[in-house]
């Protein structure tokens, strides 16, 4: 799907997201749909589910890796991997948090914001189907994310909102169906491009987040997670049904997060247009 225009011929970022919100507003009174307004947030992760949980992470990886492709993946640098992946476990978190922002393999989101200005990285943006909206003309439960900018339901969703304005080069938007999906896709243009330093920017409830950080500490790669609000997982019951395409509630980035979110993408487009 070919960017919107706006996004590369307006004057600024600011000036073109403000045309998107625009037509959004005209979206949503022409065809409006369901589960944009903030939802009630749901009690974070149970104390059964707490507990063992970086055991249970490893348990769904290996018990749920159908095609073997993260197995596959891992042994080609077992050392290199299983030694970081050592290092993560033995952390009481693999990972430092500020507000809805989960960091890895980083100290703060200065940090991260001066990576999103670096020629050599290759920026993965992605977003579990959970917040798409139910009217997906994609689909929900899907990877597939079409992004329409001049469809109703695209043009009012934040996700289509952030792949519009995403830059054209080393960045690459996804839609997360399930975990396997999104690291076999990390694996993969890890060996794609090993002359780049990948970094992420991904959305995820906060059992997810906690769940599967040594992975990416695993692999070496750093970013930052995103922690989602409304209809979220906080059993290993919701999740397991989550990961089967089973969820009948929405989740939400709350719109303080949105606005540093969209502020990230504007520095990684500004990089890209002076290098």
């Amino acid at each position: 799907m070919t960017k919107l225009k706006m996004w590369n011929e307006k004057a600024s970022f600011k000036e073109a997201e403000q045309e998107w919100d625009q037509g959004a507003i005209k979206a949503s009174q022409e065809y409006p749909i369901q589960g944009l307004k903030q939802l009630p947030s749901m009690v974070g992760i149970t104390p059964d589910t707490a507990k063992w949980l970086k055991w249970k992470s490893l348990y769904w990886m290996m018990k749920h890796d159908r095609d073997r492709k993260i197995l596959r993946s891992f042994l080609r640098h077992p050392l290199k991997y299983g030694w970081n992946y050592l290092k993560s476990l033995l952390k009481d978190k693999p990972y430092k948090r500020e507000n809805d922002f989960f960091l890895y393999g980083i100290q703060s989101l200065e940090d991260f914001a001066q990576l999103l200005k670096q020629e050599r990285t290759l920026l993965v943006v992605g977003f579990s189907y959970c917040h798409k909206p139910f009217e997906c003309p994609s689909g929900r439960f899907s990877a597939d994310c079409q992004h329409d900018p001049s469809h109703p339901v695209c043009r009012q969703c934040f996700i289509g909102k952030v792949m519009n304005a995403l830059p054209d080069q080393n960045t690459i938007g996804v839609a997360i169906p399930t975990i396997h999906s999104i690291g076999g896709k990390i694996f993969e243009l890890i060996e794609k491009y090993p002359d780049k330093q990948l970094i992420f920017m991904i959305t995820a409830c906060e059992m997810t987040l906690q769940m599967f950080g040594d992975w990416g500490n695993m692999v070496g790669i750093q970013g930052i997670g995103v922690r989602l609000d409304g209809r979220i997982c906080n059993t290993m019951k919701a999740f397991k049904l989550s990961e089967e395409g089973i969820k009948p509630g929405l989740t939400v980035v709350l719109e303080d997060t949105k606005a540093q979110m969209m502020r990230w993408v504007a520095q990684r487009r500004e990089a890209e247009l002076d290098p």
